[in-house]
């Protein structure tokens, strides 16, 4: 089946992009998952007019829409309507959903219409999108499964896909290292810079920046094209996707350490997803970082909410 769909294929328009499965789009071209051979994505970019912060969507098309509109990224009908505009979401699109690939979807989209639109759509790698290419699979729903049933055609010579349920198979394969999906998130950063705000799921510490944070986002990008293991940073509570030093009422000393990564990487602030805060969208450490998971996902209940900075201001839009 994926063979005939490629063989016959036409991108030029994007409406194909609402039935084909997403894995198809990415193998065929139609939707980018990188070339063979990596070429350089910027970890900086330059300051924006106007930029608004997503946080955690957890594959919720609604609250993805919702958020958009808030920050004046879309119209009714989800077409980008935000001109130069900045979109940062920090991460977890993935899990807890059963609306992941409709979301993603979403955003590769909006990612061409911004660009042509003098704008640009930055999505981040949090940690349940690594967790899946690291096959952890505790917060994929049945209907997460479902989803993505003929995302990747499966090994069957391989014991870590046979150990798994039939149903499950499809998706594992798609989003393990070197997959059609796993590719797809190679080409996201985990951590950007854009003007004087750095952005990342849980958060950027000293070890982060003696190693680079072009090294850190390139590394990444190696691993989940299989051309690399994966890097032993990327889990357990210092990971930038895992760590919630800045997030959990940091005390005086973590507000310390974040001066210190702020003023070695050349930003002001820090913005994070990954911590619920069930009161909006909070800031700490007089300032210097902004929580933007609002759990606005149906999972968590929340309301939606966006950071924005215009002009180097920040303010919540609820």
């Amino acid at each position: 089946m994926l063979g005939s769909m490629l063989g016959s294929m036409t991108c030029l328009h994007r409406a194909v992009s609402l039935t084909v499965p997403l894995a198809v789009l990415v193998l065929s071209g139609c939707v980018d998952a990188g070339p063979a051979v990596e070429e350089e994505l910027p970890t900086r970019f330059d300051a924006a007019e106007r930029l608004i912060a997503i946080g955690d969507l957890h594959g919720d098309l609604e609250a993805a829409r919702t958020a958009l509109r808030l920050g004046g990224a879309i119209d009714a009908e989800d077409r980008w309507i935000g001109g130069n505009l900045v979109v940062v979401q920090t991460g977890d699109i993935l899990d807890r959903g059963d609306e992941e690939e409709a979301v993603i979807r979403l955003f590769q989209r909006l990612g061409d219409e911004a660009e042509r639109a003098g704008g640009a759509v930055h999505v981040l790698n949090g940690n349940h999108e690594l967790m899946n290419a690291y096959r952890d699979y505790r917060y994929v729903t049945p209907g997460g499964f479902a989803d993505f049933a003929d995302a990747a055609v499966v090994d069957s010579t391989d014991s870590l896909l046979a150990a798994l349920e039939p149903g499950q198979r499809a998706r594992a394969a798609a989003f393990a290292p070197g997959g059609p999906l796993a590719r797809l998130l190679a080409e996201r950063n985990t951590a950007v810079i854009v003007g004087s705000s750095l952005f990342v799921h849980g958060g950027i510490l000293p070890e982060h920046v003696d190693l680079g944070l072009d090294s850190m986002n390139a590394e990444i990008r190696a691993w989940l094209r299989a051309e690399a293991p994966q890097p032993e940073w990327i889990r357990g509570s210092r990971s930038p996707v895992w760590n919630r030093l800045y997030s959990d009422q940091p005390d005086v000393a973590a507000c310390d350490t974040l001066s210190s990564v702020l003023e070695r990487v050349g930003a002001e602030r820090m913005v994070v997803g990954h911590s619920v805060q069930r009161t909006g969208i909070t800031s700490f450490c007089g300032g210097r970082v902004w929580v933007v998971d609002v759990g606005m996902a149906t999972h968590y209940g929340g309301r939606p909410a966006v950071l924005e900075i215009r002009d180097n201001r920040v303010r919540s839009l609820r």
